[in-house]
């Protein structure tokens, strides 16, 4: 079993994938394979609502940047946590532009897999950031992992965020929660319990 941590920060080694970190190596201790991927700084598309990722499988039409690849490693993951720095008491632009493509493009991918959202900020927007990024996970039949606190570290600096003894027990926690979900869906697979066969049919208007 795998889990794909997506790092939406474009600093690679800052205060997000400390947290990240912390949660990948509980995982590993509970014998999960962890992978953290960076969007990095380099340019990322927003979703322009074109539509063309509907001509493709599970793919965005734009290949210039890092979300097909993240797709194309999705494909092979079993659950999914997404980081964010806090913004403007908001996530990274970056991370709504990755996330707003990939479940545009390939939802599918996603389904019916464990998802958490974790937020790291110098002081406030932590709990409004887990709220916008846990959307997704809600929209695409994905069960939501929870930790024993609000998933959210403090810090300016990486080792500032080292000094959060709370916030590392919460992604310690939030990572054993994880692995337990996953564990538990493989047992009910082997069971024979297989996902539900839910209805799509229905498209309300709410223009009259």
């Amino acid at each position: 079993m795998k889990v794909l941590l997506i790092n939406g920060s474009s600093k690679p080694n800052g205060c997000t994938n400390e947290a990240l970190t912390e949660i990948a190596v509980t995982l590993q201790q509970e014998g999960i394979e962890a992978e953290i991927i960076c969007v990095g700084g380099e340019e990322i598309r927003d979703c322009i609502g074109c539509h063309g990722c509907a001509k493709l499988d599970n793919y965005c039409m734009f290949g210039d940047d890092i979300v097909n690849e993240i797709i194309e490693k999705a494909k092979e993951c079993d659950g999914f946590i997404f980081g964010t720095p806090v913004y403007y008491a908001h996530p990274s632009g970056r991370i709504l532009s990755v996330l707003d493509r990939m479940f545009y493009a390939s939802k599918k991918v996603f389904m019916h897999k464990p998802g958490a959202a974790i937020a790291s900020a110098r002081r406030a927007g932590t709990t409004a950031s887990v709220d916008v990024l846990n959307k997704y996970f809600t929209i695409a039949e994905m069960p939501v992992v929870s930790s024993s606190y609000w998933n959210m570290v403090h810090g300016n600096t990486p080792e500032e965020v080292r000094q959060d003894e709370e916030g590392l027990q919460v992604m310690r926690n939030l990572a054993r929660n994880m692995a337990w979900m996953l564990k538990c869906i493989e047992a009910g697979k082997q069971a024979g319990i297989s996902v539900p066969g839910n209805e799509y049919t229905h498209k309300t208007s709410f223009i009259r």
